[in-house]
């Protein structure tokens, strides 16, 4: 004789695992389609910077002291004053988004490491950078501080017109998808600058190398 009633909690016990097992799935595809569609705005907000192209513009680049430098496409401009080293770099932005420039690391010589700068290294920049997707704009920096070491270092780079190095720290502009791009700066023969673009690290998301 049939037991109805077992029967019955069976199928109600069935009918919950299917409708449990329907549900995680459903819960799952879910999940990923929120993950796709976070990476998908992350991409739209993410900048890129590189070297700006050669037949971009010359940027006129001022700092505080009206101290002016001109810097032209593809390359940098350094000088040494008598109370201050100024460096500026031309950039592009290859990336969708707004890049918002954060801070930077300079070193007196070629760096050809691949090891990833600490972010305690970096000077903070006086004031904010942007660089818009798809435009080109230009990085700035200065010692002033002779107590600094770097000032020295940076002053006999500059004078005798040796390579040096500068990493630059940016962002998108909520701050988030912080990225270090690493520019070498090459002496020409006109005392012009080439800049090469070495080396890039993803700070908050992992590196693909």
């Amino acid at each position: 004789m049939l037991d109805w009633v077992t029967i019955s909690s069976l199928a109600t016990a069935i009918g919950t695992l299917v409708l449990a097992v329907a549900t995680f799935s459903s819960v799952r595809a879910a999940a990923r389609a929120a993950r796709a569609a976070e990476q998908a705005l992350q991409v739209g907000l993410r900048p890129a910077l590189l070297t700006s192209r050669l037949e971009d513009p010359v940027q006129k680049v001022g700092f505080q002291d009206r101290k002016w430098l001109k810097v032209p496409g593809g390359g940098a401009n350094a000088e040494v004053g008598d109370d201050a080293v100024y460096l500026a770099i031309s950039l592009r932005n290859m990336g969708n988004g707004l890049a918002v420039l954060h801070g930077w690391r300079f070193t007196p010589e070629r760096v050809i490491n691949h090891v990833k700068p600490d972010l305690a290294d970096f000077h903070r920049l006086t004031r904010d950078l942007y660089v818009a997707a798809g435009e080109f704009g230009y990085w700035q920096g200065a010692f002033r501080d002779r107590g600094d070491p770097q000032f020295d270092a940076a002053q006999r780079a500059i004078k005798d017109r040796e390579p040096v190095t500068v990493d630059i720290l940016y962002g998108d502009h909520d701050g988030g998808q912080r990225t270090i791009s690493r520019f070498v700066l090459l002496p020409m023969q006109d005392d012009g600058w080439l800049v090469s673009h070495a080396r890039q690290w993803n700070v908050d998301r992992p590196d693909p190398r």
